[in-house]
């Protein structure tokens, strides 16, 4: 009874979840072939790859809402009404997220890599490091004197940075070596 009732919205619904698929698979490809150029590690590939995926996702649901007979009014008030909790909730938030959209963007374009030695040009706090690791809220940066320090994405694109040597963990590492 099911399956005849529905039979157009079930066959409309594979259409869609396999577009769906083969946009997931091609938008992962793409990801990976640019952080790969870019030699980009495993972790931000796939925290990129984990909200491409969430996207698609909603985008689904959204979809799949319409195809089986719900009204746009109804959507449009599910959603402000959704929208509305979350805009209160994210405005209490902000930081985070901009903290996020900076590490969306900080993986798509950004010049410096791990193991990069950094100046950053702060009045207030001066950094010079070594980044050690770059992930979605914060960067890890080692100080000079041993100390690790989290620093926030949304800072990072803020503030005037200066590449001092590329790859200079691997110069400390090979220092080290020699003198053991």
């Amino acid at each position: 009874m099911f399956l005849s009732n529905y039979q157009n919205e079930l066959i409309i619904s594979a259409i869609v979840i396999i577009s769906l698929l083969v946009i997931r698979f091609i938008s992962h490809f793409t990801i990976t072939k640019i952080a790969k150029k870019n030699d980009i590690n495993d972790a931000r590939i796939r925290l990129i790859r984990r909200y491409v995926t969430v996207t698609l996702l909603l985008i689904a649901i959204l979809i799949e809402a319409f195809i089986f007979g719900t009204e746009f009014k109804e959507l449009a008030f599910l959603f402000s009404s959704i929208f509305a909790v979350i805009g209160i909730a994210l405005f209490a938030i902000w930081s985070i997220l901009s903290n996020i959209t900076s590490g969306i963007i900080m993986f798509f374009n950004f010049p410096y890599k791990v193991g990069d030695k950094i100046a950053i040009h702060d009045k207030d706090f001066p950094i010079t490091a070594i980044i050690e690791d770059i992930r979605a809220f914060q960067l890890h940066l080692r100080l000079e004197d041993g100390d690790l320090v989290t620093y926030p994405n949304n800072l990072m694109l803020q503030k005037a940075v200066t590449l001092i040597k590329k790859d200079a963990i691997v110069d400390i590492l090979d220092d080290g070596a020699d003198t053991v």
